[in-house]
């Protein structure tokens, strides 16, 4: 059997020491609320440094709706821009004018006209019949940012949609990237065509 432990009453009880630990482990644990509050300065730098991104490039993204002009509501037929051209006509796949002013649309770039060969000049020639067609199905409305900016060649920057029939809304941006041939354009260096 085992041994028997008996009580002796000389034998003194040693106590422990009590362990000192370090601050970091002596506080308690903050809250969801706290933990917020502890990065929110950084979250609003964030938050400051994508606005100003997206407000030094305007032809890369469509301003949101409350930074938005008016939509101004277009109807009418276009043509390609050339001699004996009408109001409205088309330059290339992501400008057109409308009398002496040049819009190009926000967000997207395609092949130019000038081309550098002849992949190119097929894919700028299928990207200005497909923004002539979209162009033609009937009334749009065009909006800009509040501060109507401009690109690098003085031409309008504006962003373009129609509501369907079963009211959701047709934006020419979308349209362009999945059927026309053109690609995202998010500011700076264009990449080449051929």
């Amino acid at each position: 059997m085992g041994k028997l432990l008996r009580f002796d009453p000389k034998r003194r009880r040693r106590r422990r020491k009590p362990t000192v630990r370090p601050a970091r482990f002596g506080k308690r644990r903050s809250s969801w609320g706290e933990a917020f509050a502890a990065v929110r300065p950084v979250l609003l730098l964030i938050a400051l440094a994508t606005v100003a991104v997206i407000a030094s490039m305007p032809g890369a993204f469509p301003a949101p709706g409350f930074l938005s002009s008016e939509p101004q509501v277009i109807e009418g037929r276009f043509t390609r821009c050339g001699p004996g051209r009408g109001y409205y006509c088309v330059i290339d796949g992501d400008t057109f004018k409308m009398g002496q002013t040049s819009v190009r649309v926000v967000g997207i770039d395609t092949a130019e006209r000038d081309a550098q060969c002849p992949a190119e000049a097929a894919q700028a020639e299928a990207s200005t019949r497909a923004l002539q067609g979209w162009l033609n199905r009937g009334p749009f409305e065009m909006t800009a940012r509040l501060d109507d900016p401009t690109d690098r060649y003085g031409r309008a920057l504006r962003t373009l949609t129609r509501i369907r029939p079963d009211g959701s809304e047709d934006r020419l941006a979308d349209f362009m990237r999945t059927e026309g041939g053109a690609r995202g354009y998010w500011g700076g260096w264009r990449g080449g065509w051929c």
